[in-house]
C-alpha cells in the first residue's frame, strides 16, 4: 500500500510502498478514505515534545483522524460489520482494567496505544485498530467533516465539558485554528458569550462568522486590558501552541475562573503562584477524550451543531501541508484524501 512514512525526526515524510497491515483476531482493517492533519502530527514528526518523542515508533505512519470503511475483520469481531464506516482516533486502545479506565477516564490509561505515535496511523491507504475502539460514523456526517472531530473536536468538547461552561458565561478562545474554530461553535451551542483572540484577521473573521460575540487581534490590541475591563472571563481556553497565548490568557481569567490548557507549546509554561492563590484560579488540562466524549461530538456534527472548515488535499501534498501548518498559514483544518 502507499503511505507517508516518518523515518527520523525533523526529516521529510517519505511517500513509499509498504506492507498492508493484517488485522489481529480482535481488530478490523479499514480502507482509508480521508485522514485529518493535526498540529500534533507536526510535533510528532519534529520530535519536539520530549515526553512523547521517547515512545514514538520508527519508522512510523502518522495520522490519527482516520475515516474509512471496514474491509476485513478478525475472527472474534462481532460489533463492526464489513462495509461499515468507522473512525480511528488518537486513542487506539485502552486496557479497560486500570483505575483510570474504571473511573471513566480511559483517555488517561497508562497502557493506551496512540494512533500515529506508538502504532501506525492513517497517512496510508489502509489502517487497522481494535474493533472495540473504532468510532461508528453517523450516516448524516460526511467523512471530511467527521475526521477533524476525532481529535480537534473531541479535545475541545471534553475541555469545555470539564470546565462546565454555562449559558451567559464569558469564554475566551485563544487561537482560532483547527481546534479553536470548533471551540467557538461548541461554546456558542452552550450559550456562552464567546470572545475569539488571534493574530490573524482572516481567522478572526472566521470566528465571527461562526458566532463569536467579540473578536480581538492580539497583535494590535491589549487583550488583558480589554477583557479585564469587563471583569475577566469565566473560562479561557488556549488552543494555540504559542507560549505567549498562555502568558496572556492567565491574566484574563476572572477570580474563581478557569484556564483550560489544550494547545501544547514545546516549551514549559508557568504562572505566579501568588496570583493563582489570590484569585483562586483553576488550571485544567484536557487530553483528547473518551469513547463517550467522541460519540457526543460526532452526534453534534451529524446534527449540524458543529461544522468544520475543511480543505481537502491529496496524500502527495502532506509535506507541504505540514510546512504550512508550521507557519500558521492554515485556517480551519486540512484533510488528506487517501
Amino acid at each position: 500500500m502507499k503511505a507517508a512514512v516518518l523515518h527520523e525526526f525533523k526529516t521529510p515524510l517519505s511517500l513509499e510502498e509498504v506492507a498492508r497491515p493484517t488485522p489481529d483476531v480482535d481488530e478490523v482493517l479499514i480502507a482509508v478514505e480521508v485522514c485529518g492533519v493535526c498540529h500534533s502530527d507536526l510535533h510528532v514528526a519534529d520530535g519536539d515534545w520530549p515526553q512523547l518523542a521517547r515512545i514514538v515508533k520508527k519508522p512510523l505512519i502518522l495520522g490519527h483522524e482516520i475515516i474509512g470503511r471496514v474491509i476485513e475483520r478478525g475472527a472474534a469481531v462481532q460489533s463492526v460489520a464489513i462495509g461499515e464506516r468507522v473512525g480511528i482516533p488518537w486513542v487506539q486502545y485502552t486496557c479497560g482494567e486500570c483505575e483510570f479506565c474504571h473511573e471513566g477516564n480511559e483517555n488517561l490509561c497508562a497502557r493506551q496505544r496512540i494512533t500515529g505515535v506508538t502504532v501506525d496511523g492513517g497517512y496510508a491507504e489502509y489502517a487497522k485498530a481494535p474493533a472495540s475502539h473504532v468510532a461508528k460514523i453517523p450516516d448524516a456526517l460526511p467523512s471530511d467533516q467527521a475526521a477533524p472531530l476525532l481529535c480537534a473536536g473531541v479535545t475541545v468538547h471534553r475541555a469545555l465539558k470539564q470546565a462546565k461552561i454555562r449559558a451567559g458565561q464569558r469564554l475566551a478562545i485563544f487561537g482560532v485554528g483547527g481546534l479553536g474554530h470548533l471551540a467557538v461553535q461548541i461554546g456558542r451551542a452552550a450559550g456562552a458569550e464567546v470572545i475569539a483572540i488571534d493574530v490573524s484577521d482572516e481567522k478572526l473573521a472566521l470566528a465571527k462568522s461562526l458566532g463569536a460575540t467579540r473578536i480581538l487581534n492580539a497583535a494590535t490590541t491589549n487583550v488583558v486590558k480589554e477583557l479585564r475591563a469587563s471583569a475577566g472571563v469565566h473560562v479561557a481556553l488556549v488552543t494555540s501552541a504559542a507560549k505567549s497565548a498562555y502568558d496572556t490568557a492567565f491574566y484574563c481569567v476572572r477570580p474563581s475562573g478557569t484556564l483550560l490548557a489544550v494547545g501544547l507549546p514545546a516549551t514549559d509554561i508557568s504562572f505566579p503562584p501568588i496570583m493563582m492563590a489570590a484569585a483562586e484560579i483553576h488550571i485544567k488540562a484536557s487530553a483528547v477524550g473518551t469513547r463517550e466524549d467522541l460519540h457526543e461530538i460526532l452526534e453534534m456534527g451529524a446534527s449540524g451543531a458543529v461544522h468544520c472548515q475543511v480543505s481537502m488535499r491529496p496524500l502527495a501534498d502532506v509535506q507541504e501541508v505540514l510546512a504550512q501548518l508550521s507557519r500558521g498559514e492554515i485556517s480551519g483544518r486540512v484533510v488528506l484524501r487517501i
